[in-house]
């Protein structure tokens, strides 16, 4: 897991030097500054997205993936989760669950979260999280000067996130269809449009119980090509 505790180091380095930032940054510039973040967020989304091959698949996942979440309550307890770490560590961060969605989304929606922890597990290389730890690096640095200590705690979610895939494909043992992860992908990328609608104060969606969408897409994509099914 080398490349997953490199990466989640790069967050944590990259948090620290935007929280330094954060306090030379005049309270009249946050709003263009987290709009510029919103629009990145969402042309991200958007490239991520574009190459969807199953949408009936991909709208079928978020529908039953979102229905699943809301009845778990997960966007109501990852606030609850943020709110507790908030307390024990004393923050006076406003913006700290948020932050800590943010991160946690934005680090590990990506293909090349899904990508890299897979080849990880296999033994193969940890090149490509190794890459992506460069990009978590200056991205943490520009999410925490706006949204605060939150995003370093997210380094903790990608951790358990990154990690569990990791630890799962090891013990799996056995490559994963390159359909699955390219859906994964899409779902990934439709959650991130989704954060951006927050970020950019559109519209307030509780993103975070979309994530069951994740495993419906995998298993619906898995029986595709079992049953050799066109959809």
């Amino acid at each position: 897991m080398i490349g997953t505790l490199v990466n989640v180091a790069a967050i944590i380095a990259g948090s620290s030097i935007g929280l330094i930032f954060k306090k030379n940054l005049p309270e009249k510039y946050q709003t263009t500054y987290f709009q510029g973040v919103g629009l990145f967020v969402l042309l991200l989304g958007i490239k991520m997205s574009l190459d969807i091959s199953s949408p009936l698949l991909v709208i079928l996942s978020l529908v039953l993936g979102g229905f699943v979440g809301t009845k778990m309550q997960l966007e109501q307890k990852t606030e609850q989760l943020g709110e507790y770490v908030k307390t024990k560590t004393k923050s006076k961060n406003e913006r700290f669950s948020e932050g800590l969605i943010t991160g946690f989304l934005l680090f590990c929606m990506g293909s090349m979260t899904i990508v890299g922890a897979i080849e990880e597990g296999f033994g193969k290389t940890s090149d490509l999280l190794l890459t992506k730890s460069i990009m978590d690096f200056f991205s943490s640095v520009m999410l925490a000067a706006g949204l605060g200590v939150g995003v370093l705690f997210s380094s903790l979610l990608v951790l358990l996130f990154q990690g569990g895939i990791t630890l799962l494909v090891s013990l799996i043992g056995k490559d994963i269809p390159s359909e699955i992860i390219a859906e994964i992908t899409v779902v990934g990328g439709i959650i991130l449009i989704g954060l951006s609608i927050n970020l950019l104060k559109i519209k307030k969606i509780e993103i975070i119980n979309f994530l069951p969408a994740l495993i419906f897409i995998c298993v619906f994509v898995w029986l595709k090509i079992l049953l050799k099914i066109d959809f």
